[in-house]
């Protein structure tokens, strides 16, 4: 009896190891702030990243509250990425502060030449310390003791982008066909632009970074490589959302955090819809712009269906398995669940 009584309890506590090693999963969620910017990941450790804040005011900072605790679970924002000085990028970070912790912040600090400046109240709101960031650079996020790890790494920011090495290769039939556009003086071009990488599954993030400079990603060299889910640069913008970047990391998804009268342009559309390698759109917000220049995938792929005076503020999941093999992406309100292969290295 005393033997019986051992296996099952060892064969509990092993099921509960499987189940942990299982959970151990890399979550992304896109967060609705109405044509802004704010995208959560929580690592296989339980780490949180948040990349923008989206707007000032209640709205933003109060939806970033609810998805982080309530379907992430989390007590804390651990790193803060903030890609660029424009409201809808940073302008909840300050009252999002007063209403969850936030540890660590990454921005652009101050730099010659920056069009753009942010509030009194972003640079002096209460959080465990501030850095610079720069290209190259890593964030000091928890390793796993078994199973792939979690990278995020700045590539580019403040028009600087990492030096290529040996073994970058070069992107010259593509880059042929390139032509540049007029300059753009805002501060959407010092994006920091960032890849997160989970074993095999890599995921790109370059803020509002505008055509010339999405150039400088992939010509002469690709500095991002091939990709499996592209957050649509810019909210789907045409002055961003180069078709080169596009044709030469070839993600298998892209994910537009459009708003209701922003993004989701007919040109960003059509070279999304022309990308060979994406299989499934998703946007956060339907196009409703009264103007005509309406795209939209089909309704199920969309978060959010009415206008921002009437938006329940619905968001977008990712979940990439714990082998990094494949990767769920959901829209809970909506009852969809799509499954995708990795790019296997």
């Amino acid at each position: 009896m005393r033997c019986l009584v051992f296996v099952l309890i060892v064969s509990f506590a092993s099921s509960l190891v499987i189940a942990a090693e299982a959970d151990k999963t890399l979550d992304i969620y896109w967060i609705d702030v109405e044509g802004g910017a704010s995208t959560l990941l929580v690592t296989p450790m339980g780490e949180s990243v948040l990349i923008d804040s989206g707007n000032p005011g209640h709205r933003d900072p109060e939806r970033i509250v609810r998805v982080a605790t309530h379907e992430a679970g989390l007590k804390k924002i651990d790193h803060l990425i903030t890609t660029h000085y424009h409201g809808d990028h940073y302008g909840g970070a300050a009252l999002l502060a007063t209403l969850l912790p936030v540890g660590k912040v990454y921005d652009n600090g101050s730099f010659d030449g920056m069009p753009n400046k942010p509030s009194r109240e972003y640079l002096s709101f209460e959080c465990d310390s501030r850095q610079v960031i720069n290209p190259g650079d890593s964030l000091p996020v928890k390793e796993q003791a078994n199973g792939p790890q979690v990278t995020i790494r700045c590539i580019g920011t403040r028009q600087q982008f990492v030096e290529p090495s040996s073994a970058t290769p070069l992107n010259e039939a593509i880059c042929a066909s390139c032509a540049p556009r007029d300059r753009d003086g805002s501060d959407n071009a010092n994006s920091i632009v960032s890849v997160i990488s989970f074993g095999d599954f890599r995921f790109f993030d370059g803020g509002d970074l505008t055509w010339n400079q999405e150039i400088k990603l992939v010509c002469p060299h690709d500095l991002i490589g091939p990709v499996d889910v592209y957050q649509v640069t810019h909210h789907g913008l045409d002055t961003s959302n180069n078709p080169v970047v596009l044709h030469t990391i070839n993600p298998s998804v892209a994910i537009m955090n459009n708003g209701d009268q922003k993004g989701c342009l007919p040109e960003v559309f059509a070279n999304l819809k022309g990308t060979p390698s994406i299989q499934r759109i998703f946007q956060v917000h339907k196009n409703l712009r009264p103007d005509g220049t309406v795209n939209n995938v089909e309704d199920k792929y969309i978060a959010n269906h009415g206008s921002a005076a009437e938006c329940e503020g619905h968001f977008i999941h990712l979940k990439v398995a714990s082998d990094s093999l494949s990767y769920q992406i959901s829209i809970p309100a909506n009852h969809v669940v799509e499954t995708f292969s990795t790019r296997q290295k």
